[in-house]
């Protein structure tokens, strides 16, 4: 039988076969404490029976596991011999009756990627916590099952755990005999069950309801997170944004949360930001903030639970038949994260971090060989596996957030409401939402999905002047551009905003809405209008679209940008400066100097923190290598003038000085971060608290001013989980041939890093100031990464070969380099390559910018 890459195909045929009734799965996680008993992989037992029917008497078919052994295995009360029907990830199910039971014991292993049941020790006090990240084909690591999210059925789970601990699952649960028996859920996919075990801090609330018809609706809500973590946690902020966001669900739903109780675990070595298990969502508990952080950390935060939170009806309630249609519950939720973000919570600028963070991931991931129409063509597990990506997430957001404009708002969530009433607890494709969309706005949605749904690429608009002879608007047009290899065009919903200065700012004083269609759209409304010093299409961010300027325009960006008042068309400003620079229609030392210029104007914190992550990669992948040690200095310069500018204690102060961290290298710089963490150097109202004391280190150790031993005492200092991690990735970080053939061998010849440490250790082995260190290891990445992308699980293989990309030998040798291994390994795993593809793709960007730059 083929191995643990499920292909669509196969799903389909076995979707057609069998219907499940029920499963009742009982763990016993008490080995999960003491000392491991032998060699191999530390084991749980897992006892796994499933009630399923199946419409062809005598067909053969196959259950899912990923485990290092079976220790018997039972059809309708024949014992089979797992030496025969188990193969490591299949279990071959052959004569099935018409109504099955099929009764799995195996031994599974705990993980360390993040992938299955995870097991976590916590090395400040020695506790494990345990949790279980499934998506989008893991729970066959924890019990058998059929791994598809169309064949959705009841379950009732029991954990025997340590008598210490808690255990939760996505139904309330209570102890017994040392067992925890949880309730029955509703019918879901086998990917968003969830236990999550261990000697968890646990606070709790509830949330209440009454409806229109009197009746109510009680929901106990939990959170967690690790025991360390405890004197951090600020539940009652979770809380809020949680309430807030179940009563705006409510209010726009029409439809009661259906999963009973709802507990939010905030767990350790996460790979993703979050995960919708209904009942029990899991965080990344770096969401729980050990210092200071700004504004947009809080609005991220509570933007991800609204996230998630919409995917309780979104995804959880109505599923995707397969992975082609992901889109269905992920950009649903990005776009749902941000509407409910600013309709229900303090956040009320969401739009603003969408605009500028949020879409900056799609127009990256649209421009990528990869790219694929938002409703892709995911033909197995590993294809799944990377759409979970800008394209999935923010540019079906983008686009969403377009169809609201052109059906209108109403139309819009009536639809999703239809949607959901007649699809629940059941799973759809693209049709179905588009069914309930059109019978709501009467529109043509065949039409709209074909131009937005179903190609691939984005679009740019530009707009055309022409003045009469007195000054005014003859005629205006925007011109709308596709690139070659995906040429359509496609229908935009925008408005045209005309900018002039009154006493010294840059403000709107008229605007246009309407239809783009085509290559060439007149905007009739403004004909007439006095001539703008700066016309911004695609004001208000109504459109996924990448904005480009006239020449009058970006002269004007280019002297007043900080003079723009208001912020969300300043975002979109920056957002097109970006754009054009990767694009090598502005050279990346002219976007630098812009940040340096007008970046202490912005207001927006997010806007702001997002500039400088830009101006980094600017200096370090677009600019020409001669150019790098002088940009290197200015920004520097820069933001210690606008650290010492902020004022005091304020979170545009911490943004700069985390800014200066990331760039400083001169050895004024270097001694000014040091006598910030010896106390010998003051900024008044710079609170240099331990999480800023590992930012400040990371550089002096890239630089050789902080060696072991001064790690080692930080470490003392902070001996977490949180300070492990930053003290391997500063190790890593150090400037000397050996650290470096230690880190490599660590994350490409060894398996006993972590996931998390994995993360740690790539992040410090690659400092764009070590180019020449680093050198050696171009021609090992190509040599060893078709061999550890088959023996390593799919998300270390992807953090291993998007990490260690050679992207910083910016040279047309790398990029040879690349192409002969692409050419020599035609048959790798298409994963694989595409991983490859899209680190060639950037590095060629980056090649072309720097070319412009040069001229």
């Amino acid at each position: 039988m083929p191995g643990e890459n499920l292909t669509r195909d196969e799903a389909r045929e076995r979707a057609a076969l069998l219907s499940v009734d029920g499963y009742e799965v009982a763990l016993d996680l008490r080995s999960a404490v003491g000392e491991d008993a032998g060699d191999g992989p530390r084991t749980f037992r897992s006892v796994t029976t499933i009630r399923f029917r199946s419409n062809e008497p005598g067909a053969t078919t196959f259950a899912d596991l990923i485990a290092p052994s079976v220790t018997s295995v039972s059809l309708n009360g024949r014992d089979l011999d797992p030496g025969q029907v188990f193969d490591g990830s299949r279990i071959l199910l052959e004569d099935l009756a018409a109504e099955n039971e099929l009764v799995v014991d195996a031994q599974c292993a705990y993980s360390r990627t993040g992938e299955g049941m995870h097991r976590f020790v916590d090395p400040e006090d020695g506790e494990v916590y345990l949790y279980t990240q499934y998506e989008p084909a893991d729970s066959r690591r924890v019990f058998a099952n059929f791994e598809q999210p169309d064949l959705k059925a009841p379950y009732r789970f029991e954990v025997r755990a340590p008598e210490e601990w808690t255990v939760w699952s996505n139904g309330a649960g209570e102890p017994s005999d040392g067992v925890w028996r949880f309730a029955e859920t509703k019918p879901i996919s086998t990917y968003i069950t969830c236990v999550v075990a261990g000697p968890y801090h646990y606070v709790t609330d509830s949330y209440e309801r009454t409806f229109e018809d009197g009746t109510k609706l009680q929901i106990p809500l939990g959170a967690l997170c690790r025991k360390g973590l405890a004197p951090y946690f600020d539940a009652d902020d979770v809380f809020l944004v949680t309430k807030q966001g179940l009563d705006f669900f409510h209010d726009h739903f029409d439809y009661p949360y259906p999963f009973g109780k709802y507990d939010q675990a905030f767990v350790p070595e996460y790979n993703l930001g979050a995960m919708e298990n209904p009942g029990l969502v899991t965080f990344r508990e770096e969401f729980i903030f050990r210092g200071k952080v700004t504004r947009a950390s809080y609005e991220g935060r509570a933007n991800v639970i609204l996230h998630e939170m919409a995917h309780m009806w979104f995804g959880d309630l109505v599923t995707m038949e397969w992975w082609d249609d992901l889109w269905l519950k992920e950009s649903f939720a990005d776009f749902m994260g941000a509407f409910s973000l600013v309709g229900a919570t303090r956040f009320t600028d969401g739009w603003i971090t969408f605009a500028n963070r949020r879409k900056a991931w799609a127009y990256r991931a649209d421009q990528l060989p990869s790219t694929h129409p938002i409703t892709a063509d995911i033909r197995d597990l590993q294809d799944a596996k990377l759409n979970f990506d800008g394209i999935t997430y923010a540019k079906g957001a983008s686009v969403l957030k377009q169809l609201v404009a052109y059906v209108g708002q109403d139309a819009f969530l009536e639809g999703a409401r239809r949607y959901f009433k007649r699809h629940a607890y059941g799973n759809t494709r693209l049709g179905d939402l588009l069914s309930a969309l059109e019978e709501t706005s009467g529109r043509d949605m065949g039409t709209w999905a074909r131009g937005w749904l179903q190609t691939a690429g984005v679009n740019s608009l530009t707009p055309q002047v022409l003045l009469t002879t007195d000054g005014r608007i003859d005629e205006l047009a925007v011109v709308q551009d596709a690139v070659e290899s995906h040429p359509e065009l496609r229908p935009h919903r925008v408005a045209v905003g005309l900018y002039r200065h009154e006493d010294g700012r840059l403000v709107r004083y008229a605007r246009a809405e309407l239809d783009v269609d085509g290559p060439r759209t007149v905007v009739t409304e403004l004909a007439g209008q006095q001539a703008p010093e700066l016309v911004l299409v695609n004001d208000d961010d109504l459109t996924y679209c990448k904005i480009r300027f006239d020449e009058t325009s970006l002269v004007t960006l280019r002297e007043h940008l900080g003079a723009m008042t208001d912020p969300l068309a300043r975002a979109l400003c920056w957002s097109a400066l970006w754009n054009m620079t990767r694009d090598a229609l502005l050279p990346a030392p002219d976007f630098i100097d812009l940040v340096m210029r007008f970046g202490r104007r912005e207001s927006d914190i997010g806007v702001l923190q997002m500039l400088h992550a830009w101006a980094g990669s600017a200096l370090v992948h677009y600019s020409p290598a001669s150019w790098r040690p002088r940009g290197g200095e200015m920004l520097a310069h820069t933001a210690l003038r606008d650290l010492r500018a902020a004022d005091p204690g304020s979170e545009h102060q911490l943004a700069w000085a985390r800014f200066y961290a990331s760039v400083a290298s001169a050895p004024d710089d270097l001694n000014l971060l040091r006598g910030l963490l010896e106390g010998t150097e003051k900024i008044e109202g710079l609170e240099v608290d331990q999480e800023l004391r590992w930012t400040f280190l990371e550089p002096l150790a890239a630089h050789g001013a902080a060696d072991e031993p001064v790690l080692a005492a930080e470490l003392a200092r902070d001996d977490t989980a949180s300070g492990r991690r930053h003290q391997v990735r500063c190790l890593a970080a150090r400037p000397a041939a050996a650290v470096k053939a230690q880190a490599w061998a660590q994350v490409v010849e060894s398996d006993a890093l972590s996931n998390a440490l994995v993360e740690a250790t790539i992040a410090g082995f690659t400092q764009s100031s070590q180019r020449e260190l680093l050198a050696p290891y171009a021609e090992k990445y190509f040599a060893v990464i078709e061999r550890l992308w088959t023996e390593r699980s799919i998300q270390i293989g992807m953090d291993v070969v998007r990490g260690l990309f050679p992207a910083l030998q910016d040279s047309p040798a790398t990029l040879e380099a690349t192409d002969a291994w692409l050419a020599a390994h035609e048959g790798a795993a298409p994963a694989l390559r595409r991983l490859v593809l899209e680190a060639r793709d950037d590095l060629a960007r980056a090649l072309r910018a720097q070319a412009l730059a040069n001229d």
